[in-house]
């Protein structure tokens, strides 16, 4: 860490310990929101209370901004509500919203009755939209233009209405009855003559999203053509409000937390601050499902118990089979899931997915099934055996490759998230699939094996 980041972080400490509000004021306001908020999460709330005294709504709002959603409800909670509610009301709309949306109706209720009756306003507006689609994480602090005023109107307009905007990167231009029809960059604004009208040099090529789309289809279209911002309309095409790369951001982020805690079996993922009770709670479900999974599996074993009785060392092979199943399967889903994810996987390729997973499968299980083959032959002299274990090893690992493609195909299908397919599910159900493949062969072929 550098040295002179260090002793100002030691300046402000001491002035923080002394109650130097001024002196305290001068060092943290010089810092960076990012870092003011990493500063402020390593307080005691001895410290974080002196730091709500000295500091304005507008600049906690700064630092607020900074900070992960499950925390800023706590800490604002612990803020005097008066205040609480002006850091909420200098927050940029979409931030306050989702801020919110975390928190209880009654504590909403209570934040938006004290808050000022504009910000109020503001946020009542976006509060009503379905979580995760564009008019949940949108903001209204954008810049509209109309088609009809010249460049040097427009000039004059952005210099009043800029301060409050959250990007000027893009304006976008409404008709008289606020209908989207064009986008302008700022800089053909700057270049273009200041007598020409905006319909006249106005971009008409517009993409644009529905108030109700999905966000993670909004993340798509952002990383497809390289936005900084994306304007939101509802049916009849009014421009409602835009959404800014920063937003996308965090969207990526929350949905690459969704999908590894779905892949790894986990309704949530868990929190540093959450209780032994509540981090189980999150896990339990999941895994008593795949627990009763496992009980049937083991059932199925006990179908089989015959088989075992006469050739006690083919129980010896299951976890070699069932495991090296699982593996395949899970790698499959790994692929399977990134490719539907980012889109890469359209129509036509996801059965050709589904052909080069069997294939990979294919290839894989011919290997693993020569060595095990070798290895067993070897090892305990019985070429059958060696025969039995390596067969049926290539023909698991060829479906359980591909179930692992398929099944987060079938769920895109049925409109569930594939991530649901978890991979200690898709362990389970290629443990299931390859026991009755070991032992289906197994007792089919007896004969060779006893003698």
């Amino acid at each position: 860490m550098d040295k002179a980041y260090i002793e100002h972080i030691k300046m402000l400490s001491n002035a923080l310990h002394k109650e130097e509000m001024d002196d305290f004021r001068f060092h943290f306001l010089d810092m960076h929101p990012y870092d003011q908020a990493v500063y402020f999460l390593n307080q005691p709330k001895e410290n974080r209370m002196k730091i709500y005294s000295y500091l304005s709504p507008l600049e906690m709002a700064g630092l607020m901004e900074h900070i992960e959603l499950y925390d800023t409800e706590k800490f604002l909670t612990e803020m005097d509500p008066r205040f609480s509610s002006a850091v909420l009301a200098e927050m940029a709309t979409d931030d306050a919203v989702d801020v919110l949306n975390e928190m209880e109706k009654d504590m909403v209720a209570s934040f938006l009755t004290i808050m000022d009756n504009t910000a109020a306003n503001e946020i009542k507006k976006l509060l009503h939209y379905e979580e995760k689609t564009a008019g949940s994480i949108m903001t209204t602090a954008y810049v509209a233009i109309d088609k009809t005023q010249t460049v040097r109107d427009t000039l004059k307009q952005l210099k009043k209405d800029a301060p409050e905007a959250e990007t000027i990167y893009y304006l976008y231009v409404v008709d008289k009855d606020k209908h989207l029809v064009g986008v302008l960059s700022l800089r053909e604004l700057i270049i273009a003559d200041e007598d020409e009208r905006i319909e006249d040099i106005m971009g008409e090529k517009l993409v644009y999203v529905s108030v109700g789309k999905d966000q993670e289809e909004i993340a798509q279209m952002f990383k497809d053509y390289d936005f900084l911002a994306l304007p939101v309309v509802d049916f009849r095409k009014h421009l409602l409000g835009i959404i800014t790369v920063d937003d996308i951001l965090d969207v990526m982020d929350e949905e690459a937390s969704d999908d590894y805690s779905k892949l790894a079996a986990v309704m949530d993922v868990d929190r540093p601050e959450d209780s032994p009770i509540a981090a189980a709670k999150t896990r339990l479900p999941w895994l008593i499902i795949l627990l009763f999974l496992g009980m049937f599996t083991a059932s199925l074993i006990g179908m089989f118990e015959d088989t075992i009785a006469q050739v006690a060392l083919l129980a010896a092979f299951i976890p070699v089979i069932a495991g090296t199943a699982g593996n395949t399967g899970t790698q499959a889903l790994a692929v399977a899931v990134r490719g539907l994810a980012t889109g890469e996987y359209g129509k036509g390729d996801k059965l050709k997915l589904m052909l080069k997973e069997t294939g990979t499968g294919l290839i894989i299980g011919i290997v693993c099934g020569v060595v095990i083959f070798g290895v067993i032959t070897i090892w305990k002299g019985n070429f059958y055996l060696g025969v039995l274990v390596g067969v049926t090893l290539m023909i698991t690992l060829t479906v359980a490759t591909l179930a692992g493609s398929l099944i987060p195909l079938i769920m895109e299908k049925f409109k569930i998230d594939p991530a649901v397919a978890s991979g200690p599910f898709i362990t389970t159900i290629n443990d299931i699939i390859s026991i009755v493949i070991y032992f289906g062969i197994a007792t089919a072929f007896m004969n060779l094996l006893v003698e």
